[in-house]
């Protein structure tokens, strides 16, 4: 071994010492995760945060959420409530806010350019923001495939071709559908206009991943041939897209030692979390066998 790495492992031989941290419990914070399509009605999870040594499992989860809240969505003319639901997919119960059926006449679906103020009153406390759904900045003007060997089996590639507008300050996120999967984000799934601004260009998609599977678990970036893909691409705000390139950073940075702390930027003052409004745009393709 070099007289170096002697030294060096001598050092920290010698100082070597236990560390005992003893970290604070934090208030739970309100975390909100709300989305708006155009054509669509808002959707509004809202939950408690846990501590970051909280054991996690379906009955945890399950006390998270927060009931009773007072939730509204306007568009600058009309308000309207959204009323707590559950969703009982078997394993666990899912509550999330969507629009009083029982007053149709205050509904309305997104509408593409959009302004949407959420206000939330939780907790005896109350919550305000606001985002647009706005206009197709980026077009998806098409998507094929290419095969791919990896690790002497037979693969697809995804491409998508986007014609981005003139003016600065376009964003996006994706997601894909793979058969009877659901929609799933990539691990890098948002994209800006910043080096591509006012041009036609061509990117390889990654297949979205469920980050609830562990990493040795998930499929590859890949689709199979004879897979059914569809592309589901939104154009979103700045706030929305800081607060996913943040999110993904952070997921994607976990556990490695060299990262540098990085903080997730929501756009809910006084809480957690985000309120985005999406533009969203669907491609569908076939890989064939």
């Amino acid at each position: 071994m070099p007289l170096f790495l002697i030294l060096v492992t001598l050092l920290f031989a010698a100082c070597e010492k236990d560390v005992s941290v003893n970290l604070p419990q934090q208030e739970p914070q309100l975390v909100v995760e709300g989305r708006f399509e155009n054509g669509s009605y808002p959707l509004v999870i809202l939950t408690h945060s846990l501590n970051y040594f909280s054991q996690i499992d379906p009955a945890v989860l399950t006390n998270a959420f927060v009931h009773n809240a007072t939730v509204t969505v306007s568009d600058g003319s009309k308000t309207m409530t959204l009323k707590e639901r559950v969703i009982d997919t078997g394993n666990m119960k899912f509550f999330v806010y969507l629009p009083d059926l029982t007053q149709p006449a205050n509904n309305f679906t997104g509408k593409v350019p959009g302004t949407y103020t959420l206000r939330i009153n939780a907790d005896n406390k109350a919550y305000e923001s606001v985002t647009t759904i706005p206009p197709r900045g980026m077009q998806l003007d098409s998507i094929w495939w290419t095969l791919v060997t990896v690790d002497d089996s037979t693969k697809a590639r995804l491409w998508v071709k986007i014609t981005d507008a003139p003016a600065f300050g376009n964003y996006g996120r994706y997601f894909t559908k793979r058969n009877s999967e659901p929609y799933l984000p990539g691990l890098n799934s948002v994209v800006d206009d910043q080096l591509v601004n006012g041009t036609t260009f061509e990117i390889p998609v990654d297949a979205g991943v469920n980050k609830n599977l562990n990493p040795d678990d998930r499929p590859d970036e890949f689709f199979e041939p004879g897979d059914t893909v569809t592309l589901k691409f939104c154009n979103i705000d700045k706030a929305t897209w800081d607060f996913w390139r943040t999110l993904d950073f952070a997921y994607n940075s976990n556990g490695n030692p060299f990262s540098s702390p990085t903080k997730i930027l929501g756009n809910v003052p006084g809480a957690l979390g985000y309120w985005g409004g999406y533009t969203v745009t669907y491609k569908t393709i076939i890989i064939s066998r």
